[in-house]
């Protein structure tokens, strides 16, 4: 069922995808003007005056800091929202998502790894994306039989004993690993630089571009194995393709951004409530509405309270559980009726 029309619900969100990411520069401990804003970007082009750093404060703290927060947050939203809708797709599961299918936990263990000095020798970003991929092949190894139930219980499963892995490694770990790794695990873009976005920048829009690419075999494979079958779409390898691709996409994320779950859960489920499942735009409206819920959970994280910032990860967990009872509670007025 479609409340909004899929043309007009372009047109509403485009606006917002770009002046979203403007009120994340302006708003801010140091106050800001927009006018402010124009002005270091048109000074920031200059490429003399920021070679020789001459640019003022207000302009590094617009350029440097705030800018490069505002992208990382948009990537992470929207690519954590694709990453949600394929695994749903795929797992034929509205509940499924990157946090909750085990693939988080295993990119957590690998960059807690990383962090905590376990595995020297490697990029933490690639930890986090062996961890994610080893969680992949034991949840594709534990659900050979093909039966979406057993895909997404081995995948509870797996997310659960990662979490506990992860856990044991923090124990034994020195005082300063724990809290390196504390403050990662809650999730933050305030590390974000223009040189850690690179990485999950060609990630998540290569990643999209192929998943919008494989659009209609995904659609597909939501009515079920058999229908999928009849229409010419190779299952298995296609589940096993996207189940990497989301797994890619989700590391490269949380290696960068640290732990923000429930993302994959709500900005699809809010989509299909909105223009459906199948319609061609479905996947773009899904990552244009990630990318405007992160940034503005990423604004109310700094103005909430008055001299603190909290967490991401903590403000899209406590709105991911809130939103699930109300999943709950929907459904189970729809079973009474």
């Amino acid at each position: 069922m479609r409340l909004f029309n899929a043309k007009k619900l372009l047109f509403i969100l485009t606006p917002l995808v770009l002046i979203s990411p403007v009120f994340a520069i302006v708003i801010g401990t140091a106050n800001i003007e927009f006018n402010d804003v124009i002005g270091a970007i048109l000074r920031a082009a200059d490429i003399s005056e920021a070679a020789t750093g001459s640019l003022a404060i207000s302009d590094r703290i617009i350029i440097e800091l705030r800018m490069p927060r505002a992208i990382m947050a948009m990537l992470c939203g929207a690519g954590l929202a694709i990453s949600g809708s394929v695994l749903q797709c795929v797992t034929r599961n509205p509940l499924a998502d990157p946090y909750l299918f085990g693939i988080s936990s295993g990119a957590a263990l690998g960059a807690i790894l990383a962090l905590t000095g376990g595995i020297m020798f490697l990029p933490l970003a690639v930890c986090a994306f062996l961890g994610s991929l080893i969680a992949v092949a034991v949840v594709m190894v534990m659900s050979r039989d093909g039966q979406v139930e057993t895909l997404v219980l081995s995948g509870v499963a797996i997310s659960f004993l990662l979490s506990s892995i992860a856990n044991l490694i923090l124990y034994f770990s020195d005082q300063q690993a724990i809290q390196a790794v504390l403050f990662w695990s809650l999730g933050s873009f305030a590390n974000a630089t223009w040189s850690t976005l690179l990485y999950p920048s060609i990630i998540v829009v290569l990643g999209s571009i192929i998943v919008f690419q494989f659009q209609r075999p995904l659609h597909a494979l939501m009515a079920g194995n058999e229908s999928a079958h009849t229409q010419g779409v190779a299952v298995l390898p296609l589940r096993l393709g996207m189940l990497m691709l989301t797994a890619l996409i989700t590391s490269s994320l949380v290696a960068t951004c640290g732990g923000i779950g429930f993302v994959g859960l709500m900005v699809p489920h809010i989509s299909r409530m909105l223009v459906g499942a199948a319609h061609p735009a479905s996947l773009i409206i899904t990552a244009m509405m990630g990318a405007i819920l992160m940034v503005s959970v990423d604004i109310l994280s700094r103005v909430i309270l008055p001299s603190q910032e909290l967490p991401v990860g903590v403000m899209t967990a406590m709105m991911g559980s809130a939103f699930f009872i109300f999943l709950l509670i929907k459904r189970q007025k729809g079973r009474t009726r």
